[in-house]
């Protein structure tokens, strides 16, 4: 059975991306068969997956403005083993053109149903921000994985994206839950880190993954090589934190 999960928080530099590609790239390495589907114009998640975002003929962008069948924008070759849907700063115009259309949330839910059976798991990455793209993205999910980066304005932002969860539920998307909470950027050596973990497993309990994603210099290396961490250096504490999420996300589904 496919499951369609939103990488997403309205706060910036949290690890979506990083969070995205990896799991991606781990869960395909589990036998899986995984779509990445990038909604965010940075094309950071199509550019991590070894696509270059600027030599794009097709691109999540033709899929939602022009209609085009999402299978003819499919890329199947990327450094992640998994296929992807790509996007780069187009999509911006998409978003502008979205605006004005009817139904304008659930043109990605739309498209997404021509190809999603054919995979387990459709990891969608969000734009660091609540606009239609989304929007369009949490209509088409089952659920939201939320990275969150263990400091203190974290745990506002995860509140007021919680609201928004519950309104886009009420509105555009009944099944629509949260798939869990990661937290990011972990420094054990740092109290507040510690304090900040504490909080949100009191807090949220089991929505919290056990797996917790340590500040990582090959993690945040891998992008720039056009790879998951797990294929630039598979010896990493990223590398192996990545695989131990998909075990739980394989578990949990």
């Amino acid at each position: 059975m496919t499951k369609v999960i939103a990488i997403a928080n309205q706060k910036g530099g949290v690890g979506k991306t990083t969070t995205c590609v990896n799991l991606a790239a781990s869960l395909a390495a589990m036998q899986k068969k995984i779509l990445v589907l990038d909604c965010d114009p940075q094309g950071n998640a199509t550019m991590a997956s070894g696509v270059s975002k600027f030599d794009l003929s097709k691109s999540i962008t033709n899929v939602l403005i022009d209609g085009l069948n999402i299978k003819d924008a499919l890329v199947t070759e990327t450094e992640g083993g998994f296929h992807l849907i790509p996007a780069n700063e187009d999509l911006t115009a998409a978003e502008v053109n979205l605006l004005d259309k009817y139904g304008r949330e659930s043109f990605l839910k739309k498209a997404l149903e021509n190809i999603k059976y054919d995979y387990d798991f459709v990891l969608i990455d969000c734009p660091p921000s609540l606009n239609i793209l989304t929007v369009n993205a949490l209509c088409a999910s089952d659920s939201i994985l939320v990275p969150l980066q263990c400091e203190y304005f974290a745990l506002e932002g995860l509140t007021l994206l919680l609201q928004t969860v519950e309104q886009l539920a009420n509105a555009v998307n009944s099944k629509l839950k949260i798939e869990g909470i990661l937290r990011t950027m972990y420094d054990n050596r740092n109290r507040l880190s510690t304090d900040v973990s504490d909080e949100l497993k009191n807090n949220f309990g089991d929505l919290v993954y056990d797996t917790i994603i340590p500040r990582n210099v090959r993690l945040a290396e891998a992008p720039s090589y056009g790879k998951p961490a797990m294929y630039y250096d598979k010896s990493s504490v990223g590398s192996k934190a990545y695989l131990a999420l998909a075990a739980e996300v394989i578990e949990k589904a």
